[in-house]
């Protein structure tokens, strides 16, 4: 039976003993286990050197490092000062959508396959994105506050206060992937008609009672827009002063994706105008969100810290991907999510 020296860099989310326990099951193998605890998300990421999204660990890494054959990680350094030290290193497994703190080119110099773990949060995301659009339809935050308050707002009631259904509204989608799908299946269920733009998408075979449109459209005919795109030099400030303003007035915002998609001042400018009715954020163009954000004082506006993904099953998940790769790349196989 073979023995694979395989680095554990789990944190206080995607523990090291829920990969351990995911890696065990394989057959065939035994793992000889190093582990190191990141901070994560007990300390914020942040930028490491040449990687986005990372612990400031760039030492606990290099020293367990030397003799791994496999290491698996979610918020782990690996800089080309990491993987330069790390010469038996094979296969790197980054327990997210996407390797952004893998410096993928160095590990490619250095034949090392990098792979990810794409879909262990689309359930998750998914449902926040619902969760906060139905937040901001039926100003879930404003109505809490006037309980807190000691406040019983029945005329809250009257037509011109009260919020909106999701049935027979019309929904836009920007972005269709795994969380974009699973969004799209509920809003069908709530009797929304559904307007997808992605580039990846052919318009003539919309998929599962959708309509695939262009942007201009989709903004033009929605009550609802969701973000679900990823950040990419070409999508980056892809909603602007002009996308929001061909939205129908009192339209919905949605934001769970990534915070450079979207111009925030240019989104605040529109709810405090009446331009957009209410807006839901998860992510932000800058995190934490610095004291004194116009968002903070924004009008109907559902905000979460980035925590679209947090739920217990996002953490197994993740565990069972992983183990998944490094199954696959035991068996000389291209391993789900392979980057490099």
């Amino acid at each position: 039976m073979r023995t694979v020296s395989t680095l554990l860099a789990g944190d206080h989310f995607v523990r090291n003993d829920l990969l351990a326990a995911s890696l065990s099951k394989l057959e065939g193998v035994t793992f000889d286990f190093r582990e190191v605890t990141l901070p994560w998300p007990l300390t914020p990421y942040g930028r490491v050197a040449e990687v986005d999204e990372a612990s400031d660990a760039e030492d606990q890494l290099i020293a367990a490092l030397p003799g791994v054959e496999v290491a698996v990680t979610q918020m782990g350094p690996f800089t080309e000062r990491v993987l330069e030290a790390a010469p038996d290193l094979r296969f790197l497994v980054c327990c997210r959508g996407g390797p952004v703190n893998v410096n993928v080119p160095a590990a490619t110099k250095r034949g090392v396959i990098v792979s990810s773990t794409p879909g262990r949060n689309a359930v998750a995301a998914a449902e926040h994105a619902v969760a906060l659009m139905l937040g901001a339809l039926r100003k879930l935050p404003q109505l809490q506050r006037t309980l807190e308050q000691e406040q019983w707002r029945s005329d809250l009631y009257a037509y011109d206060e009260c919020g909106s259904e999701l049935d027979g509204a019309t929904v836009g989608l920007i972005g269709y992937g795994a969380i974009g799908r699973r969004v799209a299946r509920v809003m069908l269920a709530f009797g929304a008609k559904v307007l997808v733009v992605d580039p990846a998408i052919d318009p003539s075979s919309a998929p599962g009672g959708t309509e695939v449109v262009e942007l201009d459209e989709l903004l033009r005919r929605s009550d609802v827009v969701s973000l679900h795109a990823r950040l990419t030099e070409q999508t980056r400030g892809l909603i602007g002063v002009k996308q929001l303003a061909l939205m129908p007035r009192g339209g919905v915002l949605v934001n769970t994706a990534r915070g450079g998609l979207l111009d925030y001042e240019a989104t605040v400018d529109a709810l405090e105008s009446g331009q957009l009715g209410a807006a839901a954020f998860d992510v932000f163009p800058a995190e934490p969100v610095p004291a004194g954000s116009r968002l903070l004082t924004a009008p109907n506006v559902v905000m979460t810290p980035h925590l679209a993904g947090a739920t217990r099953q996002t953490a197994q998940r993740a565990g069972s991907i992983a183990a998944e790769a490094v199954a696959a790349y035991l068996a000389g196989r291209d391993p789900i999510g392979l980057v490099s």
